[in-house]
């Protein structure tokens, strides 16, 4: 597409200055150079289309786009510079009275000529700019389409020079010159326009309107509470974006990483072509959530803590959790990292006064499990039986009993009333799981007891 513009610029530009330099017509001859600067535009953006499509490199790690911008901005120093010169020598010829203009059919020719390829070929650049997002086109189309109204002001120029030799009104014959300087005004008007939207990529300013449409859109995704910082530009046909969300902090890495590559989707939807870079920071907790501040200071020294409990007795702050570690450890390796949570939480949080961890081994892998067929039967019908007794449970059933390793594990599913809160279930099912351990402590040695709770309503 662009090379067919270089070819067609290059016809006009020969046909209009022979014809202009014939009939010595400055509207022409500003045709001419119109059409000059159009080859030259054509010339550079056929390059620079060539040299922005090269994929990025280590030396252009951005790729090549911001040429086409480059282009834009030679393209518009070219028509401002050709526009004054037609300006002074219009001005020229109005004082002087000096010039003296022979209209012909080979000028009206020529001029409707370049209506109909300037027609043409400004809709096929209009379209592959839009298809291909390219700057460097899309300035060409505004050539071409300007192109069309300066021709048509040249011709009705030409038509009152005309008119002049056949009616007593000499002053028709300064419509040449005054054709010029609306070639020129013309040619002033796209130069602006074009270099309005070429500074604006060079000096990395953010799109208007895509910042604002990026954060609204972001801030929709689940996940996100507030999207910090945004930074977009424009290379060419890409757009480079930069975010920063702040998400809830003690969230799963996982989970921070399927909200960050959503964000990334949702963009794309908007920018197809966007190349987006999401940085996620964590929500720092309030002063007043202890047991957040517990979680955050842990989770960010690398530490896999849970079942952190903060209270108070006597005036004095405890904290008790338990820490996953390495089942491979040794019990002094274990000792010094609990020791080493319990130093890092004193000296961030002076508040608390003691810390107190248990230390339990970080399963490694799927651990083989069989059904404990000896007692199963026998210890599954005393589960229900327990369950049904403790306070606040509604029903038991689905309880399941398997050997894991040397130990018992019982999982059983418990109704309770609907309306309860998660304190409350949790109450309970701790109460079950105590009531258990004890009923069963001269039976069996060891035995971990799973509990899932469900609204009543599920089960009748």
């Amino acid at each position: 597409m662009a090379l067919s513009s270089v070819v067609a610029a290059a016809l006009l530009t020969a046909l209009k200055a022979i014809v202009g330099l014939l009939i010595g017509s400055l509207g022409m001859l500003s045709e001419a150079a119109h059409s000059g600067i159009d080859l030259v535009a054509a010339v550079i953006t056929y390059l620079s289309v060539r040299v922005a499509d090269q994929p990025a490199d280590p030396a252009h790690p951005f790729g090549h786009g911001k040429v086409e911008h480059l282009s834009a901005l030679v393209q518009t120093g070219l028509l401002i510079v050709t526009s004054v010169w037609i300006v002074i020598e219009a001005i020229r010829r109005l004082a002087l009275r000096a010039s003296h203009v022979e209209p012909s059919a080979w000028a009206f020719g020529v001029l409707l000529l370049s209506i109909l390829i300037d027609t043409l070929r400004s809709r096929a650049l209009s379209r592959a700019a839009a298809k291909y997002r390219s700057q460097a086109l899309e300035a060409d189309a505004l050539h071409f389409s300007t192109d069309v109204w300066s021709t048509s002001a040249v011709i009705l120029g030409l038509l009152l020079v005309s008119l002049a030799g056949t009616t007593r009104l000499p002053w028709l014959r300064d419509a040449d010159p005054v054709a010029a300087l609306v070639v020129a005004a013309l040619s002033l008007y796209v130069g602006t326009r074009l270099g309005n939207r070429t500074v604006g990529p060079l000096l990395d300013a953010a799109p208007e309107g895509v910042p604002e449409r990026i954060v609204e859109a972001a801030a929709r995704v689940p996940g996100v509470l507030k999207v910090e910082r945004v930074r977009a530009r424009q290379s060419g046909n890409r757009l480079f974006v930069d975010l920063r969300l702040v998400l809830q902090s003690n969230i799963p890495f996982e989970y921070a990483q399927s909200v960050v590559q959503r964000v990334e989707r949702t963009i794309h939807d908007l920018q197809p072509t966007a190349d987006v870079t999401v940085d996620a920071i964590p929500r720092a907790p309030s002063s007043g959530d202890l047991v957040e501040r517990v979680r955050s200071i842990a989770h960010r020294e690398n530490f896999q803590i849970h079942d952190v409990t903060v209270f108070e007795t006597r005036g004095r702050v405890k904290v008790d959790l338990d820490l996953e570690v390495d089942p491979h450890l040794r019990l002094t390796a274990a000792h010094d990292r609990a020791t080493a949570l319990e130093h890092t939480l004193r000296s961030a949080l002076p508040e608390i006064d003691e810390v107190n961890v248990h230390i339990e081994p970080l399963p490694e892998r799927v651990q083989p499990a069989r059904a404990a067929t000896r007692v199963r039967a026998e210890l599954e019908q005393r589960i229900l039986d327990i369950a049904r007794q403790t306070p606040g449970v509604v029903n038991c059933h689905a309880v399941e009993v398997h050997r894991v390793g040397g130990a018992l594990l019982a999982t059983v599913h418990c109704t309770l009333q609907p309306a309860l809160s998660v304190t409350r279930v949790h109450d309970i099912t701790e109460d079950l799981e105590f009531r258990v351990r004890q009923e069963l402590r001269q039976e069996v040695e060891d035995i971990t007891v799973s509990i899932h709770p469900e609204p009543a309503s599920k089960h009748g």
